[in-house]
Formats: C-alpha cells, sequence, structure tokens
C-alpha cells in the first residue's frame, strides 16, 4: 500500500468508519495538471456512524475536514462516496 493511502487511512480515521476503500486512481491521470505536480487522485467509499442525518455536503465537509491541509500537499483530487451504515 502506498504511503498516501496510508497517510489517506489515518486522517479519516477520526471519523470511525466501519468500512474505508480507498483507491489510488493517479494513473488514470497521466499528464494531467495535478499529477504533473506530484500530487495524486483518490476515489475514496467510506461508511461511517457519523453521517447519520447528514446532507451528502456535509458529508463530503466532513471528508474533507479530516484530510486537512493533504489537500494542498499530496491530493488533487478525490471522488467520494460517504455513507452512514444505513446506506444512506
Amino acid at each position: 500500500m502506498n504511503d498516501r493511502i496510508n497517510m489517506i487511512r489515518q486522517r479519516l480515521a477520526v471519523l470511525n468508519p466501519s468500512e474505508l476503500q480507498i483507491e489510488d486512481q493517479s494513473h488514470l491521470h497521466a499528464g494531467h495538471a495535478g499529477a504533473k505536480s506530484g500530487k495524486g487522485h483518490f476515489a475514496i467509499t467510506i461508511i461511517a456512524e457519523q453521517f447519520v442525518g447528514k446532507s451528502l455536503l456535509e458529508k463530503h465537509r466532513m471528508v474533507y475536514s479530516a484530510l486537512g491541509d493533504a489537500m494542498e500537499t499530496d491530493i488533487h483530487a478525490i471522488s467520494i462516496k460517504a455513507l452512514s451504515p444505513q446506506k444512506e
């Protein structure tokens, strides 16, 4: 597993996910501006009790907040699928 995936996993641990899948999709963006800068592209699926009753925007904000400055230093783009355990 690459270092960036480990870093993302550690940062998202604050949300106490019951399930967390992180896929590095950087290779799909070769030649893209973000890839040239060395930042990565990731797809994240996260299931957490903390998402119960939250809107899609609130869930995404929670993920971005947990990732913090990694969005500026290591991550160019992320695709987020954030669900509660009830799959809402």
